[in-house]
């Protein structure tokens, strides 16, 4: 959970989301999930412990003021704090008086480091929106740069592996460490995932849920593992997109053709094989076909064991529009996983649009030497219609 009540991210929905993904992509866990709030208590003894040890001090300067200080590296009145003093700012901070919530606890790192994630930063703030966890229980909160540092060291973190923006918060993390004794976790840095077309921001991608413009963190537009599992992108195909990316820090816009590629041959093997025709269909007629007849057809000619479907084959069918705007009159043809027709007649309107074909059945005929290969569908009362969406990019 995040450190602050107030940041969305903490909301339930977006907790019960997180985990459900996890399962999904397969990643299960035996102790957790745990709360970076569960450890507040600690921390608050953590803080306590700088203040005591004059690592760190509390600052009630006005906000745009301290800013000031911090660019142009200078120290406010409330660095040179004593101890005592700190100690009593401290209490009002927990108490949220009218005092406290103009106070603040910042860490005595630097006042002029050329890092200026180091010129003593805010390690504690007041709040006063009750905790989603806690409701009211505590009027302070740690920054996040304070309790990352802390979680990943006492529960016993390895390697903590952060985007490359987090570098200039790298020597923050191990003064917390340091200053406070704990075991240190190595660090370790990889750029940022970027992707054409699309932004991953969490704020710019709430907003568009919280606006309207998708359908929700599922829309199969958005860079979510829920949006490219439900666009149809198989979760092999993530695992393998990740391990193709390594830990690089070079930053890198991806194209989203590696994800299809890596699909495609994930679900080629094993996805059934269906025909359909576009709404916008000719109706063509089969001399020499008496009635209707059905053959058992594999699936997937080269995965058997993927199943079978019945095929009709009969004297009225669908073809493809586009495909009847090349043919000609007596041209012969393939219809494919059938045989070869002679096209004897296209029937157009007055603005010469095909409306109809005849044709005739000519199975003696050789596939090599015709040109046209021909999707086509039997007119039978099995038939049914299927909506068909085609997602374009996020952003354009």
């Amino acid at each position: 959970a995040s450190t602050t009540p107030t940041a969305t991210r903490s909301k339930h929905e977006y907790e019960k989301a997180i985990l459900d993904d996890l399962k999904t992509l397969g990643i299960s866990w035996e102790i957790g999930p745990t709360y970076t709030s569960d450890y507040f208590p600690q921390m608050m003894e953590m803080a306590e412990r700088l203040i005591k040890e004059d690592k760190a001090y509390c600052d009630n300067t006005p906000q745009e003021e301290m800013q000031k200080h911090r660019f142009d590296g200078t120290p406010t009145a409330c660095r040179s704090n004593s101890v005592e003093t700190n100690l009593k700012m401290w209490e009002e901070m927990k108490k949220a008086s009218p005092e406290g919530l103009k106070t603040c606890l910042r860490a005595k790192i630097s006042i002029d480091n050329a890092n200026k994630a180091l010129r003593d930063p805010v390690i504690y703030r007041c709040n006063l929106t009750p905790h989603p966890r806690h409701g009211d229980k505590y009027k302070i909160y740690p920054t996040y740069d304070f309790a990352c540092p802390i979680v990943d060291s006492v529960e016993g973190v390895t390697h903590a592996l952060r985007t490359s923006e987090y570098n200039d918060r790298n020597d923050q993390y191990r003064w917390v460490i340091k200053a406070l004794g704990l075991r240190a976790p190595s660090l370790d840095d990889f750029s940022r995932l970027n992707m054409e077309y699309t932004v991953m921001s969490k704020r710019k991608l709430t907003e568009f849920v919280n606006t309207g413009k998708v359908w929700g963190w599922d829309d199969p537009r958005m860079p979510t593992a829920r949006g490219l599992l439900r666009r149809g992108v198989h979760i092999q195909a993530l695992w393998e997109f990740v391990k193709v990316q390594g830990m690089s820090k070079v930053c890198n816009t991806m194209e989203w053709e590696k994800i299809w590629n890596l699909n495609k041959k994930i679900i080629d093997p094993i996805a059934p094989r269906y025909t359909c025709v576009d709404q916008f269909r000719i109706p063509a007629t089969m001399a020499g076909v008496d009635g209707v007849s059905r053959q058992t057809c594999l699936l997937h000619k080269k995965s058997p064991d993927i199943g079978s479907k019945q095929v009709a084959f009969g004297p009225k069918l669908f073809l493809e529009e586009q495909d009847v705007l090349l043919l000609s009159d007596g041209e012969e043809v393939t219809l494919l996983d059938w045989g070869n027709a002679i096209v004897e007649k296209i029937e157009k309107d007055a603005a010469g649009k095909p409306t109809h074909v005849a044709m005739k059945l000519h199975l003696e005929g050789d596939f090599k030497t015709t040109k046209q290969k021909l999707s086509w569908l039997a007119d039978v009362p099995e038939n049914v219609k299927v909506l068909l969406y085609e997602f374009d990019h996020l952003i354009t």
